[in-house]
């Protein structure tokens, strides 16, 4: 049974992808037409994410809980809108991505043998043109093997020749299952010396002895942690998150009183679409892919 995976559906409405590495007693469930949501993640038998499933069967809500898809625009924008090289549009935070339902674009019933693995697929039309007037395609595909979870995530500018290239940023907004008893004994594992405090809206010294997980609210912008993994020291385990080279913008997010700690890899920062920092650019026809996984150790 080592990297079976199976699709199910749940509770008779959502469609739900499942991987499995039995032998590792590893486990993550996906909800493609909830923006294409990874809503579960065992490995080890552990479970790294939190969920409020009230917000996952509301679809009028944003889910809270497992693990966003932020594209194409990891952050919030200036009063929601963008304005690159002459084109404009109208974005909510975090994109569109995490909004609109995903196709399952690969065979789900053909076994695996080395790994447990599904491509998901988003392909631009008319809703996301009226705010992103770029022709695209995003296949998202998510491994599962032993202790490690990766997403690769393929993006190609679809678009007729003759248009501009197309800007764009990627990230995830993971919800890591930690309690609120335990957020005193868990560390942020990072090289980073400032950060843009989003709260107080200033930059502010990363404090040598970590960040303070108890205050009310914590939402860390940092600055310079730069290509390297970040890792969430818990008691008793820790979970690394590694990135390819464009994920260098890393957020730390979490609220008092709520059992999660998100942990946050982004392409660039936020508003980039309007201030150009650290953005991919694709011409008519090119293609990328990059990479983030989860490791339990």
């Amino acid at each position: 049974m080592h990297g079976m995976f199976t699709v199910t559906t749940r509770e008779g409405t959502l469609e739900t992808v499942e991987l499995r590495d039995e032998q590792s007693r590893s486990m993550a469930r996906l909800s493609p037409s909830r923006g294409g949501l990874v809503t579960r993640l065992s490995l080890l038998g552990n479970h790294l994410f939190f969920l409020d499933e009230s917000t996952l069967r509301d679809t009028a809500k944003n889910v809270r809980g497992g693990n966003p898809v932020l594209f194409p625009s990891p952050g919030k924008l200036e009063g929601d809108a963008w304005s690159y090289q002459g084109k404009k549009g109208s974005l909510k935070q975090h994109g569109f991505a995490r909004n609109l339902p995903w196709e399952v674009a690969s065979d789900v019933t053909a076994p695996q043998k080395d790994d447990a693995r599904v491509t998901l697929r988003l392909v631009s039309n008319d809703e996301t043109r009226a705010a992103f007037p770029w022709d695209f395609r995003a296949d998202y595909t998510y491994i599962l093997k032993g202790n490690v979870f990766r997403i690769e995530q393929r993006f190609e500018n679809t678009t007729s020749a003759h248009s501009t290239p197309m800007p764009f940023g990627a990230g995830f907004h993971p919800y890591f299952h930690v309690r609120q008893a335990d957020k005193a004994g868990t560390k942020i594992g990072s090289p980073a010396k400032r950060a843009f405090d989003n709260v107080t809206k200033k930059t502010v010294d990363v404090p040598d002895s970590g960040i303070d997980l108890t205050q009310a609210e914590v939402d860390l912008h940092l600055e310079d942690h730069g290509e390297g993994p970040c890792t969430l020291v818990l008691p008793g385990r820790t979970i690394t998150l590694r990135g390819s080279p464009d994920f260098t913008r890393w957020v730390v997010w979490t609220v008092a009183g709520k059992d999660f700690v998100c942990v946050e890899p982004w392409t660039c920062p936020g508003n980039a679409l309007n201030s150009g920092k650290s953005l991919m650019t694709l011409a008519p026809g090119q293609s990328k892919t990059v990479f983030v996984e989860y490791q339990a150790g």
